[in-house]
């Protein structure tokens, strides 16, 4: 069986990836996420995941090393984690009542041969406007301080998206019908 490890820490990557029913077990290695920052959004979140995926395959004789990356862009912004409560604020101001887009870059490497396979997948999402007493309460919980964009789709966050163009599981953070069709062409079978 080919052992399968998620580069990444994140508990929504983890549970998207466990929707697949394949066995996986999660290996992070520190990499500079400041790089690639004159790249545009895809591209940007494209060469993150195959750099977070490299750097644990680099120390493994074997098995397929699975590495994503998520942004948010609204009107040539790029909007990561926010740095703070006052962070998450300023950016759900910039995306109440508009569309933006949400990037997520996976990579799949086989630690054996170095065979490396990229993709991103791009899905439009539409926020209603929010009072600043909402968005005030909505940081208040916590929720948006590690999050792309300061909003979780699959939390509370949910009550402000009114519409979404594209892949659901991508505004989450893994985009699992990019993630099945990699691992097929890897050698390990989803369905």
């Amino acid at each position: 069986m080919t052992r399968l490890i998620l580069a990444s820490n994140s508990p929504r990557r983890r549970e998207l990836l466990a929707q697949l029913d394949v066995a996986f077990e999660v290996v992070v290695r520190p990499v500079d996420e400041s790089c690639f920052q004159d790249l545009e959004p895809g591209a940007r979140v494209e060469k993150l995941a195959g750099v977070k995926a490299l750097a644990v395959a680099a120390e493994l004789a074997g098995g397929l090393v699975l590495g994503a990356d998520t942004l948010v862009a609204v009107s040539g912004r790029v909007m990561g984690k926010p740095d703070g409560a006052a962070g998450a604020r300023l950016m759900l101001r910039m995306l109440a009542g508009r569309w933006h887009r949400v990037y997520t870059g996976v990579a799949l490497v086989d630690a054996s041969n170095g065979r490396l396979e990229t993709a991103v997948a791009s899905t439009a999402v539409f926020l209603k406007a929010m009072s600043e007493g909402e968005i005030g309460r909505y940081v208040a919980t916590g929720e948006p301080l590690d999050k792309a964009g300061a909003y979780a789709v699959q939390g509370l966050g949910a009550i402000f998206v009114t519409a979404i163009e594209g892949s659901y599981s991508n505004v989450v953070g893994l985009p699992l019908h990019l993630v099945a069709d990699m691992l097929h062409r890897f050698g390990l079978e989803v369905i």
